[in-house]
């Protein structure tokens, strides 16, 4: 497929740049300040050769404990040989691991490979008991309602119903800058793609990521505290723009890890509180996609 643009061309483009401090004021700064660092991230293809580690060690990331489910390897060599969609982020180098991937896979196209098959009935579970994600039952209701039976049409190789799967993950200390680039790359490769007579021509993208709640302390045994915690715990999200890309979902909703191990107080982070991850999944009309990419890149300009 013939590519709109490159992804060096892009990424000079949108040139997401990280300056820790200010270059023009570190002179006069004394030797015991801290050191200027500015960090280039640049956008590349998928590479099989180079990047099914990084990948995998993202998805692992991204499903938690229950990477353990899921045929992580096999996913991998899917995303990193689909080398035409998606983007992977990296510093300094091609030949180093991505920081940061994005990518879409058509579950109808790829619905008899044993690691899609495994995640459509993984994910089917997941949306029927997903809880809400605003404190109503109605985001939640409407994705136990429809991303299982838009999933089963998938794995019946249903010419209707296209479901583009969208799997997004980077390190935790990555800036959100880096992402609408990546973003807005990906809505113009599946419109090339589109062009091209690939199969990217969606009705639904269901969208793949995690949250997490602030619980009470196993270790904290004041019964006031805990009490407390589970009245105001509300979802928080390890990537900011979800809470902005939801507002254009059909349904959204948080999830409980199958393999969930109580973690919450080596995560407290000196905090009272602490960190229960979730899985989260945002189920997104076709026609509201690009709308819903807009929305993060504006989202970023003022969160950054």
């Amino acid at each position: 497929m013939g590519k709109k643009r490159t992804r060096e061309a892009e990424a000079a483009q949108q040139d997401p740049t990280v300056d820790k401090m200010d270059e023009d004021g570190s002179s006069d700064s004394s030797d015991d300040d801290m050191d200027i660092v500015n960090v280039d991230f640049e956008l590349f293809n998928y590479d099989s050769q180079i990047d099914f580690h990084g990948v995998k060690t993202l998805l692992r990331q991204l499903f938690d404990a229950d990477a353990q489910l899921l045929d992580l390897s096999g996913l991998s060599d899917l995303i990193v040989e689909q080398n035409t969609i998606g983007s992977t982020c990296k510093v300094d180098d091609k030949a180093n691991d991505a920081y940061a991937f994005l990518t879409v896979l058509n579950l109808t196209e790829h619905r008899a490979k044993k690691p899609v098959a495994q995640l459509i009935d993984y994910l089917s579970g997941k949306a029927r008991a997903a809880s809400a994600v605003d404190g109503s039952s109605s985001s939640s209701s409407s994705l136990a309602a429809t991303v299982p039976e838009l999933l089963a049409a998938a794995s019946s190789g249903s010419k209707q119903v296209q479901v583009g799967l969208v799997l997004a993950e980077r390190l935790l200390n990555m800036p959100a800058e880096v992402i609408p680039p990546m973003w807005g790359m990906l809505v113009d490769e599946i419109e090339a793609a589109v062009e091209d007579k690939e199969p990217y021509e969606f009705t639904h993208y269901l969208v793949v990521s995690r949250a997490y709640r602030e619980v009470a302390s196993s270790l904290d045994q004041s019964e006031r505290k805990q009490k407390k915690a589970r009245e105001e715990s509300k979802l928080l999200y390890f990537h900011p723009e979800d809470d902005e890309m939801r507002k254009h979902a059909a349904a959204a909703g948080a999830y409980a890890f199958t393999s969930e191990e109580s973690v919450a107080d080596s995560k407290r982070a000196f905090q009272d509180m602490g960190v229960q991850p979730q899985g989260f999944m945002m189920l997104i009309e076709a026609s509201k996609f690009e709308g819903a990419v807009k929305a993060i890149r504006d989202y970023v300009g003022e969160y950054a």
